[in-house]
């Protein structure tokens, strides 16, 4: 546990200037720093000088560092022989439509009084300008009371995150050296659905595929030539229903070959979580769960392997009816990957199985859609535990372990490319509709995101 007397001082003053920070926010979420639209191109750098600025105001040595799309921004702390951490975030954000959703201007941020407390609304409060802010402003007030960290630091911003992060894994390679940390940090994520503090350990990672299936050289008659010739959509329905047994598990060969089973410390903390599986339907108006024969819910939802058919078209969809059969038909599929599985072995596992059962009649042909292995850390190493105590004492509750059933491919980057473990740390809330229109962070999370990167910091020294 940290010595409270060196951060005492600093929490106080953090929660003094919260105005000043707020208002700090404020004027970066002003900024419509959208990656993804070409028109957004100078103010996506206008918000990168702005970070760089705020960084540089604080002792940083900050630097925009450009790449073939967005810019990166980089900052170094004071360089000494202490272990070196270095904390993630993204600046850009996601396109507001559709406009005529949201409340107020997406980018005329305001604080305001809801049933459940005050929260700051605009584009990008949660993902992840406000997120990125909280680490900031606990770094400001560290300098203010002491004059510098407590430990050294290698900040990594963000520009493309918004749009796929293209520029980010050759950034990585060409500035490993420079980048290279004992830990990182992530703030692009949640506190549990309770409030509870987590740290996520584990997720999953994805594989996309689309199967393009051609029969007949033209849409056929049914009434001529049904139950003659081959019909690409029902083939195509028919290979897809194969995949997964009626115990919901995955046919593919060697599919389940890498993937983990829980340990006891973690399965211990999920169950401590008092997940209920059926009351987390219910907020999407379901109630009966289904999946894998004898896992529990978060094991379904964080530890285990998915196939899931994300859309499927073919033979005549519009108005009326039309009694075709149809001469193509496409699916759209996804697989979340867990532990070891190899996202290249799956796919030629799973291309395998369709051709084996395409009718010689038909053909068949793919379109990747990406894949990025599962990434699990190491919570032995001293990091996790001293974020995790440091969380508990200033939420007053047991910070809890997590897995995430998404993908965060960043996590698997700094692995592969930079040899260091991830602790994904972040405040957001369930509710706060990031990517959607009156996103939201709750103005708690801020304020205790903040504090609690005040004790992280200490933690870690």
């Amino acid at each position: 546990m940290a010595d409270n007397s060196k951060i005492d001082e600093v929490l106080s003053t953090l929660d003094e200037n919260l105005p000043q920070s707020l208002d700090r926010l404020m004027e970066f979420l002003r900024i419509p720093s959208i990656s993804t639209d070409p028109a957004y191109k100078d103010r996506v750098r206008q918000a990168a000088d702005w970070l760089c600025a705020e960084l540089a105001s604080l002792g940083f040595e900050a630097s925009v560092r450009d790449t073939p799309g967005h810019p990166m921004v980089v900052a170094h702390s004071q360089k000494g022989d202490r272990r070196p951490a270095l904390f993630y975030g993204h600046y850009d954000v996601q396109p507001v439509d559709p406009l005529e959703l949201w409340d107020r201007p997406p980018f005329e941020p305001e604080i305001q009084d809801t049933p459940n407390g005050k929260v700051i609304r605009g584009r990008g409060s949660s993902d992840d300008k406000g997120q990125l802010m909280t680490f900031v402003e606990a770094a400001r007030a560290w300098k203010e009371i002491h004059g510098s960290l407590p430990s050294d630091l290698v900040l990594l911003f963000e520009g493309e995150e918004e749009s796929g992060s293209p520029s980010l894994r050759p950034f990585l390679r060409e500035n490993a050296a420079e980048l290279r940390a004992g830990i990182a940090m992530i703030c692009d994520t949640s506190l549990y659905a309770d409030g509870r503090p987590a740290i996520t350990t584990q997720l999953r990672g994805l594989y996309g595929d689309e199967i393009i299936l051609r029969g007949a050289d033209r849409d056929l008659h049914s009434g001529g030539f049904g139950g003659l010739a081959a019909n690409p959509l029902q083939v195509l329905v028919d290979i897809l229903s194969g995949i997964k047994d009626a115990d919901g598990r995955i046919t593919l060969p060697g599919f389940y070959d890498g993937v983990e089973e829980l340990t006891e410390e973690l399965r211990a903390d999920w169950e401590a979580l008092g997940f209920d599986a059926g009351e987390f339907l219910s907020r999407v108006g379901l109630k009966h769960p289904i999946g894998e024969r004898g896992r529990t819910g978060l094991e379904m939802v964080w530890n285990r392997p998915t196939f899931e058919i994300n859309g499927i078209t073919g033979g005549y969809t519009g108005e009326g009816f039309k009694t075709v059969l149809p001469a193509e038909a496409r699916a759209k599929v996804s697989f979340r990957l867990t532990g070891a599985q190899n996202p290249g072995k799956i796919r030629d596992s799973f291309r395998a199985y369709v051709r084996a059962r395409v009718p010689a009649d038909c053909a068949v042909e793919f379109q990747d859609h990406g894949a990025s292995p599962a990434s699990r850390m190491d919570i032995s190493d001293p990091a996790f535990a001293a974020a995790k105590a440091a969380l508990t004492e200033e939420w007053g509750r047991e910070a809890a372990y997590i897995g995430a059933g998404g993908s965060i491919p960043i996590a698997g980057d700094f692995k592969e490319i930079l040899g260091m473990d991830t602790m994904l740390i972040g405040f957001a809330r369930d509710d706060d509709r990031i990517h959607s229109p009156n996103e939201k962070y709750d103005l708690e999370s801020f304020a205790k995101g903040a504090r609690s990167w005040v004790r992280i910091l200490a933690a870690l020294s």
